[in-house]
């Protein structure tokens, strides 16, 4: 299935270019206000103790910068910071590999860490908590364990579903941070300041009606600057008028609120095909041919955000809000 423009999921061909956007320090953050003052803090005490700082969970939906803030990190720390993934590491061999190259106060960012494996777990366990890694030499009677002692060095796990880690792996993070979708007003100041490295110029009035509808998600904002950008060269003079964003947005078939097709869609699942009844997620992305999960992560997030839908022990349900905004009659 072709990538959805508003997936707060990264897209591969658009990795470079985001990571240009990136800010690098924690002055240059914007939003997460309380999230960035406590690392403020468990940063400075790190170093003013010279040890590495406390093993750090990132949680969130996708898009809010869980990936940009473990890069500020090991910046504000001066420190290397080397990046993988749960699916990336199959074996326990991966991981005890990418843990002995760590130096002294590395930084290690494993994004989606709620996908590792059991038995890659169980070898994480010593050297987040002991900084010692136990290898097995040998099979059978012959099989001896070595334990090696590993740098101190800082875990930063990311996950869009921190309820899925184990509870022994949640256990050993001393700093557990979880990042909230972006106010309008964050999101203008992200859009401006992007706007100014990609050497853009846009109207205030235009970044406020692009932040309203980016879902209050920084990376969804950056991706609808570049084709709003792509638009206005080509249909105006370069400039970002308020006028030329909201045909864009308009050409791009998402409305006011940041909703597109696809959102429509479940909405209007629920209401037409199920009577406005409580719809079980399984049944939902069985009817939409989507994955539970692209439900679960990319779109329920903002729907649930703005008051349009709920979970309840029975399935999703659509509220009253949504009926209106669709211009559907409320008969429940």
């Amino acid at each position: 299935m072709e990538e959805n423009i508003l997936s707060p999921k990264l897209i591969e061909e658009e990795e470079y270019s985001e990571v240009s956007l990136r800010p690098k320090r924690l002055d240059e953050y914007i939003g997460q206000d309380k999230v960035k003052e406590s690392m403020k803090v468990y940063i400075e005490a790190a170093k003013k103790r010279g040890e590495a700082l406390d093993h750090v969970l990132l949680y969130g939906p996708p898009g809010l910068g869980k990936t940009t803030l473990s890069n500020i990190i090991a910046n504000e720390l001066g420190s290397n910071i080397k990046i993988t993934s749960g699916p990336a590491i199959e074996r326990p061999g991966d991981l005890a590999a990418i843990l002995t190259n760590l130096s002294e106060n590395d930084v290690l960012f494993i994004d989606e860490i709620h996908r590792l494996n059991k038995s890659i777990e169980e070898v994480l366990y010593p050297a987040l908590e002991d900084f010692c890694l136990d290898i097995v030499i040998g099979k059978g009677p012959t099989a001896k364990s070595i334990r090696l002692d590993l740098p101190k060095f800082t875990l930063i796990g990311a996950t869009t579903r921190a309820g899925s880690l184990a509870a022994p792996l949640r256990d050993r993070f001393g700093i557990v941070a979880k990042l909230e979708l972006y106010s309008i007003k964050d999101l203008t100041t992200i859009i401006e300041r992007s706007s100014q490295i990609l050497g853009v110029k846009i109207e205030k009035e235009a970044a406020y009606e692009l932040a309203k509808r980016s879902r209050g998600t920084p990376r969804i904002a950056n991706r609808l600057l570049k084709r709003i950008r792509d638009y206005a060269m080509v249909l105006g003079d370069g400039i970002l008028t308020l006028k030329i964003t909201k045909m864009a947005l308009e050409k791009l078939d998402i409305d006011e609120l940041g909703l597109d097709d696809i959102d429509r869609k479940i909405l209007e699942t629920i209401i037409y095909k199920y009577s406005g009844k409580a719809v079980g997620v399984e049944t939902l992305a069985a009817t939409l041919n989507e994955e539970v999960e692209t439900i679960e992560d990319v779109y329920e997030p903002y729907l649930m955000q703005i008051g349009f839908l709920v979970r309840t022990p029975k399935g999703r349900v659509v509220t009253n809000s949504a009926y209106q905004h669709l211009g559907i009659k409320y008969t429940i």
